[in-house]
């Protein structure tokens, strides 16, 4: 099997010595160059054609942001985002992930030993992003167009939707986030990201949708218009008290090698809303969520895998639907209003 082959681009020696020894202690990957900055790195992508780049967020020169923008137009490519575990960097990240990048491995202070937690978390987004299927950003006129919020005919107070997501899945949950009207039904939230960047990318939605999306506290209640994005580095799981549905942020191992894990989500969504619940599941590598979907439908919930030609990575859908999870596999400019038609 051919090796999965890398770029590392970052302007720190120590940071591009460190990223390179990680990936290779993996047999499948290969780092068949480095880059200090974005100039060089752009002469380094076309000469090596590598499959997957990493880029430092801040960067001399020309910033990570501006670098991606540049190479999505003309050199569109699997990207993972290494950045500092900031405020500042989150948001400047979540700028780059609506720029075309992928994946985000949040970059430890650097001292003896300090990349070894995020080892395996680095190795698995690059094996994903090595997986993805890279397409053009969407205009701004396309996206306003797609992205128009529906009309929900829902009354209840009592339903609720679950979406887990990894690998693409920023821009596969905007897309349907900013559909959903201001009356939808309570919506809970399990994408792969790292601590803090969680926080960015709630306060970007909730900027952009008409519902109001935050990140999730402990008690927080599950309630129409609402969207509850689980933090990064926690699990949450739906709690039910009488008719209130309300999160509980825990910590915890990590399952299915992720925390959060969409499968502590859906099995807690299957045990305590039952067929009040409609289960979705988006692009991501791996089975996270799959057997959690499956016992969500046995519990006479309703459920949709997002399809594989709008998938940036057709893992977590695939695995689900291999189970029989999944009632409907939709393209995801569509799964908006199946939810709304579900419930």
């Amino acid at each position: 099997m051919a090796k999965i082959t890398v770029l590392v681009v970052d302007d720190s020696a120590i940071a591009r010595k460190a990223l390179k020894e990680i990936l290779e202690s993996d047999p499948r990957i290969e780092v068949v160059g480095t880059a200090p900055d974005p100039f060089i790195a752009r002469d380094k992508i076309l000469e090596l054609k590598p499959n997957v780049v990493t880029l430092d967020v801040e960067m001399p020169r020309m910033d990570g942001v501006t670098f991606l923008h540049k190479l999505m137009k003309h050199y569109p490519i699997p990207v993972v985002m290494v950045s500092s575990l900031t405020q500042k960097g989150a948001e400047t990240t979540m700028a780059a992930m609506e720029a075309g990048a992928l994946e985000i491995v949040a970059k430890p202070v650097l001292e003896k030993h300090s990349f070894n937690p995020i080892a395996h978390e680095l190795i698995d987004k690059v094996k994903a992003a090595a997986k993805a299927r890279i397409k053009k950003p969407l205009s701004t006129e396309e996206n306003k167009q797609r992205r128009k919020p529906l009309t929900s005919m829902v009354a209840t107070t009592n339903k609720i939707v679950a979406i887990g997501a990894s690998t693409g899945g920023t821009e596969a949950l905007k897309d349907i986030l900013m559909k959903m009207p201001p009356n939808c039904p309570g919506i809970m939230v399990v994408q792969h990201m790292p601590e803090l960047f969680t926080t960015a990318f709630a306060k970007r939605l909730n900027d952009l949708c008409e519902i109001t999306v935050k990140e999730a506290a402990n008690g927080d209640s599950v309630i129409n218009g609402h969207c509850l994005i689980a933090p990064g580095a926690n699990h949450m799981v739906l709690r039910r008290s009488g008719s209130r549905y309300f999160v509980e942020v825990k910590d915890g191992a990590p399952v299915n090698r992720h925390r959060p894990s969409v499968e502590v989500l859906f099995n807690s969504v299957a045990r305590n809303a039952g067929a009040n619940a409609v289960g979705v599941i988006l692009t991501g590598m791996g089975a996270d969520g799959a057997q959690g979907l499956l016992n969500m439908r046995n519990e006479g919930a309703k459920t949709i895998a997002q399809d594989e030609e709008t998938s940036v990575v057709f893992g977590m859908p695939k695995e689900a639907i291999k189970l029989g999870a999944v009632d409907k596999i939709l393209p995801v400019e569509r799964i908006a209003e199946n939810i709304l038609m579900m419930l």
